[in-house]
């Protein structure tokens, strides 16, 4: 069977078992039920719609709130300026200044990070048919942090490719590792993957902890950094260096949704449509690695992005990964863009690490998805 076809026939089947069986759960009574399927392109338009004026509306807000405070009028009338129109009156030499170097830079980096997180959070879950699976369960972003410290600690340069690369390569071998351990026969076991990403975090972040203590390099950021996350050192270099490794990631991740798809069914199925099970898992570790080790590098650990995001789309578009990758993407820049925003206000003129934000939201969100999983597969004792 082409895996098109494949790919359309596995998805209509797996929409059934998403919706009627608590999300995740199996029943043999779905396969001869239809699917409500007439509501569905309409509900995933108004959510791109809202996801896109959610996303519109925290860029304003975040370009102008600040130190120094930009009029949504004036941001609007910056933002217009490079497509040659005029909104308004010109504005003032300070706001643009903020404006072009120091708020856009972060805002667009934040979207790009944001982006790369979920879309990774995508890639795992379909990958492991697991839904609890991201990158920092994994231990792919600790072992991210690992890479980039240990890269600018050899090299004294931060911000370069080196970094980026040493963190995407580390991001896979941590990754390559916990699924090991957790795969049994066809099977990636739950409780075995987050025992053993709680593991490998463990020993990444103590050992970027050493690195970050013994190195003599002035570049290498203070453990905080590494821990926490933060868009506060965005420049439009750091965006275009990003944006290179993160972006091909992105579209890999997506030209192989419809092969994810079939893998909702099983790794039987997938081989009977003609799919190279392993072949793709690797594919896709390797796709999740680079952009997980291009964020890691350049804003430190950002936690549970990548397991927000798609579930919060997922509930409303369903579990086509050709929609749900772009659905989450689009989630995952309104989650960051909203924890910057309050990250920068809710104690300023000091700023309150992203990571703290997200994994105040994410932990509580990971312990009930956790709970649920457990439920649906009837306990794991």
């Amino acid at each position: 069977m082409p895996v098109e076809a494949a790919a359309e026939s596995a998805v209509f089947r797996a929409r059934i078992l998403a919706e009627d069986s608590n999300r995740f759960g199996q029943s043999a009574r779905m396969k001869n039920r239809k699917p409500a399927v007439g509501s569905h392109g309409s509900r995933r338009i108004v959510v791109f719609m809202v996801l896109l004026a959610s996303a519109g509306v925290l860029l304003v807000l975040n370009a102008g709130m600040g130190a120094v405070a930009i009029p949504p009028g004036t941001v609007a009338s910056l933002l217009a300026e490079p497509l040659g129109l005029q909104i308004g009156n010109n504005p003032q030499p300070i706001h643009e200044s903020v404006f072009w170097s120091i708020r856009l830079p972060r805002i667009v980096h934040g979207m790009l990070a944001a982006s790369a997180l979920a879309a990774a959070g995508v890639g795992l879950q379909a990958a492991f048919r697991n839904p609890l699976a991201e990158s920092q369960v994994v231990g792919a972003s600790w072992g991210a942090a690992l890479g980039a410290a240990s890269a600018i600690a050899i090299t004294g340069k931060a911000g370069h490719f080196v970094p980026a690369f040493a963190a995407a390569l580390s991001a896979l071998l941590a990754t390559l590792l916990a699924y090991r351990i957790a795969r049994r026969g066809p099977r990636v076991e739950v409780v075995t993957l987050i025992l053993a990403g709680v593991a490998i975090n463990a020993i990444a972040a103590a050992t970027v902890g050493l690195v970050v203590n013994v190195s003599n390099s002035g570049l290498v950021r203070s453990f905080s950094f590494w821990s926490l996350g933060t868009l506060g050192g965005a420049t439009w270099r750091t965006v275009v260096s990003t944006a290179l490794l993160v972006l091909p990631g992105i579209a890999f991740l997506a030209f192989r949704s419809r092969r994810l798809d079939v893998l909702l069914l099983g790794d039987d199925e997938a081989r009977h449509s003609g799919i190279a099970v392993k072949r793709l898992r690797v594919e896709v570790m390797t796709a999740t690695a680079l952009v997980t080790g291009a964020v890691v590098s350049a804003t430190g650990v950002i936690g549970f992005i990548g397991l927000l995001a798609p579930h919060a789309v997922r509930i409303a578009v369903g579990p086509y990964n050709r929609i749900l990758l772009p659905g989450a993407a689009l989630a995952g820049m309104v989650i960051l863009l909203a924890v910057d925003l309050i990250a920068r206000t809710v104690a300023a003129p000091s700023e309150v690490p992203l990571g703290v934000i997200t994994s105040l939201v994410g932990g509580p969100f990971f312990l009930w998805l956790l709970y649920q999983t457990r439920r649906a597969q009837g306990g794991w004792g």
